[in-house]
């Protein structure tokens, strides 16, 4: 009788090995897999990475050798059954001579969901599925929006206050704090300085690391003049992708971001700009799009998503303003939010909201977010909550 204590023990190090390809598997799903020998010995290991093509499996196949024989696979993800860039790595767990699969999850690849389990059981091979599944499901949920619908996986991030402001009002009056905001801008830092500690801002780091892409409107651009950068300085198969909205080309040629451009990874998506601007800004290296404008005069976000989709960007966070904020909500293009709250309050009633804009859907209805999560970082705390399953749409 398998020890389930053992088997999770086992998976979890397939778990730990699949979260090495973070940053380095899209737009393949993050796997990693252990066989342990006859003996209880682990006698291979592998994560896939894009780049070095050969599945997680394969890899621990080619480590264990003979070793396999009679031993088990523990893995985070479905063996595949078909034929990609890659034979069929259920075809290699055949004739391996492996006995028993201990797997989280199917293939959420709706089109192969199963087979690869089918063939195994097939050929004699004892399998397993569903151990430590909410894990593997978290791991791959950007893979599993993408696989399923060609569109990425979105993530909502903001942090405020806890009256739900994410800055504070500008007092035009007021020269000292003029001044000081322009001196934050220059830095990258928002107006009216940083709302959260080092361990949240560490944390939107981790984020940032963990998806494709990066969007922006072109008023945060204006007002915190931002880098959206991956500084965790940890290996990336392709540069992080900043993407700003802004439908006139209002983007400053001496911005951060113009000016960091490299390789195509700072993307303008535009509806109505003149050309000099376009051919200016993409001598400085920045890619400029023309997307069509949807009923408020704004670009289309439902367009963005699927142009981002054709790029294979298979998650995308919003770090943007309100009124980003509640076009996206309102668009209903969001997944998931992650919201991050210090510590104060801003009293001034005209500090800016979470969302803010007028949408031709009117008001933002309430949508009730689901597998609500909570999160301490330091004195600040975020919740992490879900619109809907990736798993299902």
């Amino acid at each position: 009788m398998p020890d389930r204590t053992v088997d999770e023990q086992f998976l979890q190090q397939a778990l730990d090995l699949a979260r090495q390809g973070v940053g380095l598997t899209s737009p393949n799903p993050c796997v990693g897999a252990v066989i342990v020998d006859a003996h209880g010995d682990v006698a291979g290991a592998g994560t896939h990475t894009y780049d070095g093509v050969k599945h997680a499996e394969v890899l621990a196949l080619e480590q264990a050798g003979e070793k396999a024989r009679s031993g088990t696979l523990y893995i985070n993800l479905e063996p595949c059954s078909h034929q990609g860039r890659t034979p069929p790595c259920a075809d290699a767990v055949i004739a391996s001579g492996i006995r028993r699969v201990v797997a989280s999850m199917d293939d959420p690849n709706s089109v192969v969901a199963g087979r690869g389990f089918d063939r195994l059981r097939a050929a004699g091979v004892q399998v397993e599925v569903g151990a430590m599944a909410e894990q593997a499901r978290r791991l791959n949920e950007s893979f599993a929006r993408y696989i399923r619908g060609g569109i990425p996986f979105v993530t909502l991030k903001s942090a405020m206050t806890l009256n739900g402001k994410i800055a504070p009002s500008r007092d035009a009056s007021n020269t000292a704090l003029l001044e000081q905001d322009q001196s934050n801008r220059a830095s990258g830092t928002p107006p009216g300085g940083w709302l959260t500690g080092q361990t949240a801002r560490a944390h939107v780091q981790q984020m940032r690391h963990e998806h494709d892409a990066l969007l922006t409107g072109v008023g945060t651009v204006l007002a915190d003049n931002p880098l959206l950068t991956d500084r965790t300085g940890f290996p990336r198969r392709r540069p992080l992708l900043r993407v700003i909205l802004d439908s006139q080309l209002r983007t400053p040629f001496d911005s951060r971001l113009v000016g960091s451009a490299v390789s195509g990874d700072v993307l303008i998506f535009c509806s109505s700009a003149s050309k000099d601007k376009k051919t200016r800004l993409c001598e400085s290296g920045v890619r400029v799009e023309d997307l069509p404008p949807n009923n408020d005069g704004q670009i289309d976000l439902h367009a963005v998503i699927r142009r981002l989709g054709q790029l294979e960007i298979t998650s995308l966070m919003i770090e943007a303003g309100a009124v980003i904020n509640g076009a996206a909500l309102a668009a209903g293009i969001v997944d998931k939010v992650f919201l991050f709250y210090a510590p104060k309050i801003f009293s001034n009633p005209d500090a800016v909201p979470f969302t803010a804009g007028v949408h031709s859907g009117g008001a933002i209805d309430a949508v009730q977010i689901k597998s609500l999560s909570f999160h301490r970082f330091g004195e600040d705390f975020a919740f992490e909550g879900y619109f809907r399953d990736p798993y299902q749409h």
